[in-house]
């Protein structure tokens, strides 16, 4: 286990320099000396949970239509970059429980099925981690998956997301029983920040692939970052950052 939370979360997991939430991606990552990767999850139309962004497989894949009524046989034979096709959640937690990678899943519920979604992913993550030195970080922009995921796993740590944080965030936090706030870089004030971490409350945000940027963060107090770059960054303990030049 980690002595200290990563600050570096590789996003979706091999950002820019591979194709996203793939396992392709997740292996650069590892190869870079990222301790951390990001990645979403959504349910497939037989409920399995794969490694998705979009609710429409056109971006991601060569496969067309909505993820949540695709089957897994048809997921499995589709394209997600070089050839690999999306990877389920199991598939990602044996690469990252052998990568020693700390992996935040974001719970991706396609539109209408946030309770499905959660308690699928939740329920296998309790399964996939078991026992593990690490165990993963759930994360999700609905606070309905993140309070099942509260009643579900309560052992599991879980961050809240937000674009922009409201002004009853630390209710939420509170109520969802969460370890850290996720954020969008751009919209963070720097008073709502320093209040956060004067709270002992982990502050993250996304997606900074700027070194200017991400300097003016951390001398902010917040703990880590999500980036596309992972060509740019590499952890480091004492500064938080350094070229990967």
């Amino acid at each position: 286990m980690f002595l200290s939370p990563p600050r570096w979360f590789a996003h979706r997991g091999g950002g820019s320099l591979a194709p996203e939430n793939t396992l392709a991606g997740i292996r650069l990552a590892s190869r870079l000396g990222y301790r951390a990767v990001e990645f979403d999850v959504m349910l497939s139309g037989d409920a399995s949970p794969f490694l998705l962004h979009d609710e429409t497989l056109e971006r991601t894949t060569n496969g067309r239509g909505l993820v949540c009524q695709t089957s897994d046989a048809v997921l499995r034979c589709l394209d997600a970059g070089g050839g690999e096709p999306p990877p389920t959640l199991a598939e990602a937690a044996q690469l990252c429980r052998a990568s020693h990678l700390l992996a935040n899943v974001e719970i991706k519920p396609s539109s209408g099925f946030a309770v499905q979604t959660a308690e699928v992913v939740v329920r296998q993550a309790q399964q996939l981690w078991l026992g593990a030195d690490l165990p993963p970080l759930l994360s999700s922009f609905s606070i309905e998956a993140l309070e099942i995921a509260r009643d579900l796993a309560p052992a599991l740590p879980r961050a809240v997301l937000f674009e922009t944080i409201p002004d009853d965030w630390l209710c939420i936090v509170q109520q969802l029983g969460a370890v850290a706030v996720h954020c969008c870089a751009e919209q963070l004030d720097e008073n709502l920040a320093r209040d956060i971490v004067d709270r002992n409350i982990l502050l993250r945000c996304y997606t900074v692939n700027a070194p200017e940027t991400a300097k003016s963060l951390f001398a902010l107090g917040v703990s880590g970052l999500f980036t596309d770059r992972l060509d740019l960054f590499a952890p480091t303990p004492s500064s938080g950052m350094q070229s990967a030049a």
